[in-house]
């Protein structure tokens, strides 16, 4: 009897619970496809590095899953919180016929559990379906062989999945047994009428209150965006919460403002439908001023996190290819100028010796001026520097080389050499920030003195360059002068940097891995060459394949739980609004039928509802939308030291994703409350 009551429930409430479903189901397919990575790593061909970063990618899905499995019961319940809200005259009815509580509670459970299994099914579906999908992705982000993958499906992950959603969906049969336990006969019948009375707010408080609002959040971008160097950790905060409650302002008084201003335009408010538009549009936004601010923030996050990621990976992508053009590094950085600084000594004598691997290399030292220091050369521009450096050290040596060495170096990374004249430098760097300023010093001349000698700039702008192998820009400035200045003085870091023997890939990386084996095991317990010990500084080895999978697990996952946390709150955002605008439309049947008997034809209700959808869906996207131009302003300052400057390509990849979720949702919410206006009840 309940299972046959159940049934019926739910087709006769299907329109009700199309959205709910759908949500759902996409929830699930998510969830499974991102728990699915690391298996899908496993089947294509990759090397041990990479297999550890998977692992690693793994822990941190495991670990964001927890947090996404929140976001998604939350919305399971407000989307359960709505049907329960849609079906009180029914409730009704069956407390008057002398149904129990229990009853009614056991009836929701079923329901509950079939919309569950059929979710759960479906999305299982989808998500093994799209995971293969995804196995692009896998490749392009690991640089994997696909040769050993094949059609897969993750035991692990639809046991993942089944679990997580077992608990959210015990969780709404909790909430809604709770909410049965407290349902009041005359509540039920007395909950659908609802008063047609728009409370209109004082226009000059809205006005007032969202001038407030929009200085709160001016201040907050020019902090955010402008001063964030000058901002410690409380006053960040406090720019954040700032940022938060004018966000809440800014809806609470545009809510208040928007059908007063429509009104006093009497040309607009009462052309068409216009009149009943905007009075639906204020009625919703005056009912759901949190849940916007909300949505609003959700928004910005999936915005900026979506954008950075891509960006982050698409940088470190073309930034390993420009700045690791060699196979391996072998250094020696030290806090003092060091007499008997030699790396590759040190090591040959602890039995590690990198040229017995490499036939193409080149072994050289960098010095350090005491009277030559960052500040000294920057001058007048150091302050400058300082306003968005804050870290930057100003007493420390500026980096000195010869340009003999120098161009052997080039040689050794298939780049071209530079020629000097005896009073000239060239100042190389590729730290964009650092850069700039470098610039500025060189347009304004800049002659410098080093170990003595007076140089004049070669060229007014730096030589983009460096000389050590890493995944992004890191050098922040590199002095090449004439070998004649550098003879005989104190070196302050040595270098061996050169590429394998081997000809082909295969062989350069196992020469790579057995390199890195004997290294671990001959410097293995804290030894270390002796000047380091004694002095302070650095010593380090490195190689292009250990450089590479770094940058690939950074970017793989920055990508991964961007695109994971970015969805899942799309949905969110989507499901929340189309949910409201749903229970908005089958309250205002009435409303329709309404205009339609006093001579409104279906074009003019289409196309106010149309406006009705659009604003409802564009008011929280245009404020994230600004709030994420000054947002990427400061994930910027933090994403160059990845080298990530041209985000362009970014935020058109997340545009497409907003369009695809944000916009698919706004569609089938126009068609479905299009539908729910022409039926009647």
């Amino acid at each position: 009897m309940l299972c046959k009551l159940s049934f019926s429930n739910i087709r006769r409430s299907l329109r009700d619970y199309a959205i709910y479903f759908f949500t759902l189901m996409i929830g699930v397919a998510v969830f499974y496809v991102f728990n699915a990575v690391s298996d899908q790593v496993a089947m294509t061909r990759v090397d041990s590095d990479t297999r550890e970063i998977a692992r690693f990618l793994g822990i941190a899905i495991s670990s964001t899953s927890v947090f996404v499995a929140g976001v998604l019961g939350l919305l399971i319940v407000y989307a359960s919180r709505f049907l329960m809200k849609r079906r009180n005259n029914g409730f009704a009815l069956y407390l008057m016929l002398g149904m129990t509580k229990g009853k009614i509670s056991a009836i929701l459970l079923l329901e509950t559990v079939l919309i569950g299994i059929g979710s759960l099914a479906a999305g299982l579906l989808l998500g093994v379906g799209l995971s293969q999908v995804m196995s692009a992705l896998v490749v392009s982000l690991f640089e994997a062989d696909m040769s050993a993958y094949h059609f897969m499906v993750s035991g692990t992950a639809i046991l993942k999945t089944i679990i997580y959603f077992a608990v959210m969906y015990l969780v709404v049969m909790l909430f809604n047994s709770a909410v049965v336990s407290r349902f009041k006969l005359i509540d039920l019948m007395q909950s659908g009428k609802k008063s047609e009375q728009i409370k209109l707010k004082n226009p000059w408080v809205c006005v007032i209150v969202f001038v407030l609002a929009a200085a709160m959040l001016g201040t907050a971008y020019y902090m955010v965006g402008w001063r964030f160097t000058h901002l410690s950790g409380s006053k960040f905060v406090l720019c954040i919460a700032a940022g938060l409650a004018a966000t809440f302002l800014i809806f609470w008084s545009v809510s208040g403002m928007l059908l007063r201003v429509i009104m006093s335009m009497k040309k607009v408010y009462y052309k068409g439908l216009n009149s009943f538009t905007f009075r639906q549009i204020s009625s919703k936004v005056n009912t759901m001023v949190f849940s916007m601010t909300v949505i609003c923030i959700m928004l910005f996050v999936t915005i900026c996190s979506l954008s950075a990621a891509f960006s982050l990976r698409n940088s470190m992508n073309r930034n390993f290819k420009e700045n690791c053009p060699a196979d391996y590094e072998l250094s020696e950085y030290l806090d003092e100028p060091y007499e008997e600084l030699d790396v590759l000594a040190e090591t040959q004598a602890i039995g590690f010796d990198v040229t017995k691997y490499s036939d193409d290399c080149v072994h050289f030292s960098t010095y350090g001026d005491e009277n030559f220091t960052f500040e000294g050369f920057c001058g007048k521009h150091f302050e400058e520097l300082m306003d968005t450096f804050t870290a930057v050290n100003g007493g420390i040596r500026e980096q000195v080389i010869g340009i003999d060495d120098y161009n052997a170096l080039m040689k050794v990374f298939g780049r071209e050499t530079i020629e000097l004249g005896e009073g000239e430098y060239v100042l190389a760097c590729n730290f964009k920030g650092i850069e700039k300023i470098r610039n500025e010093v060189l347009e304004d001349g800049a002659p410098i003195t080093v170990f003595g000698t007076a140089l004049s700039p070669k060229y007014d702008e730096c030589k983009h360059g460096f000389i050590g192998i890493s995944a992004q820009p890191s050098n922040m400035g590199l002095f090449i002068v004439p070998q004649f200045v550098v003879e005989g003085q104190t070196p302050m870091a040595d270098f061996v940097i050169g590429n394998f023997s081997a000809s082909d890939e295969a062989g350069k990386k196992a020469a790579d891995q057995e390199i890195r084996s004997i290294y671990a095991e001959k410097i293995k317990g804290g030894l270390r060459p002796f000047s380091v010990s004694s002095i302070g500084g650095y010593f380090g080895f490195t190689t292009k394949q250990e450089i590479s999978s770094g940058a690939i697990g950074l970017g793989a996952i920055a990508t991964f739980l961007g695109l994971y946390i970015g969805l899942v709150f799309l949905i969110a955002c989507g499901a929340i609004l189309a949910l409201k605008e749903l229970s908005e439309s089958v309250d205002s049947i009435g409303r329709y039928e309404m205009i339609r008997k006093i001579g409104a034809d279906e074009s003019e209700i289409t196309r106010s509802l149309f406006r009705q959808t659009g604003i409802f869906f564009l008011l929280p996207l245009v404020l994230a939308c600004i709030h994420s131009v000054f947002g990427m302003k400061f994930a910027v300052y933090f994403l160059e030291v990845f080298g990530t400057d041209r985000i362009a390509s970014s935020i058109a990849a997340t545009s497409v994703i907003l369009l695809l979720i944000y916009g698919g949702y706004f569609l089938v919410t126009y068609l479905c409350s299009k539908n729910i206006v022409r039926s009647k009840r």
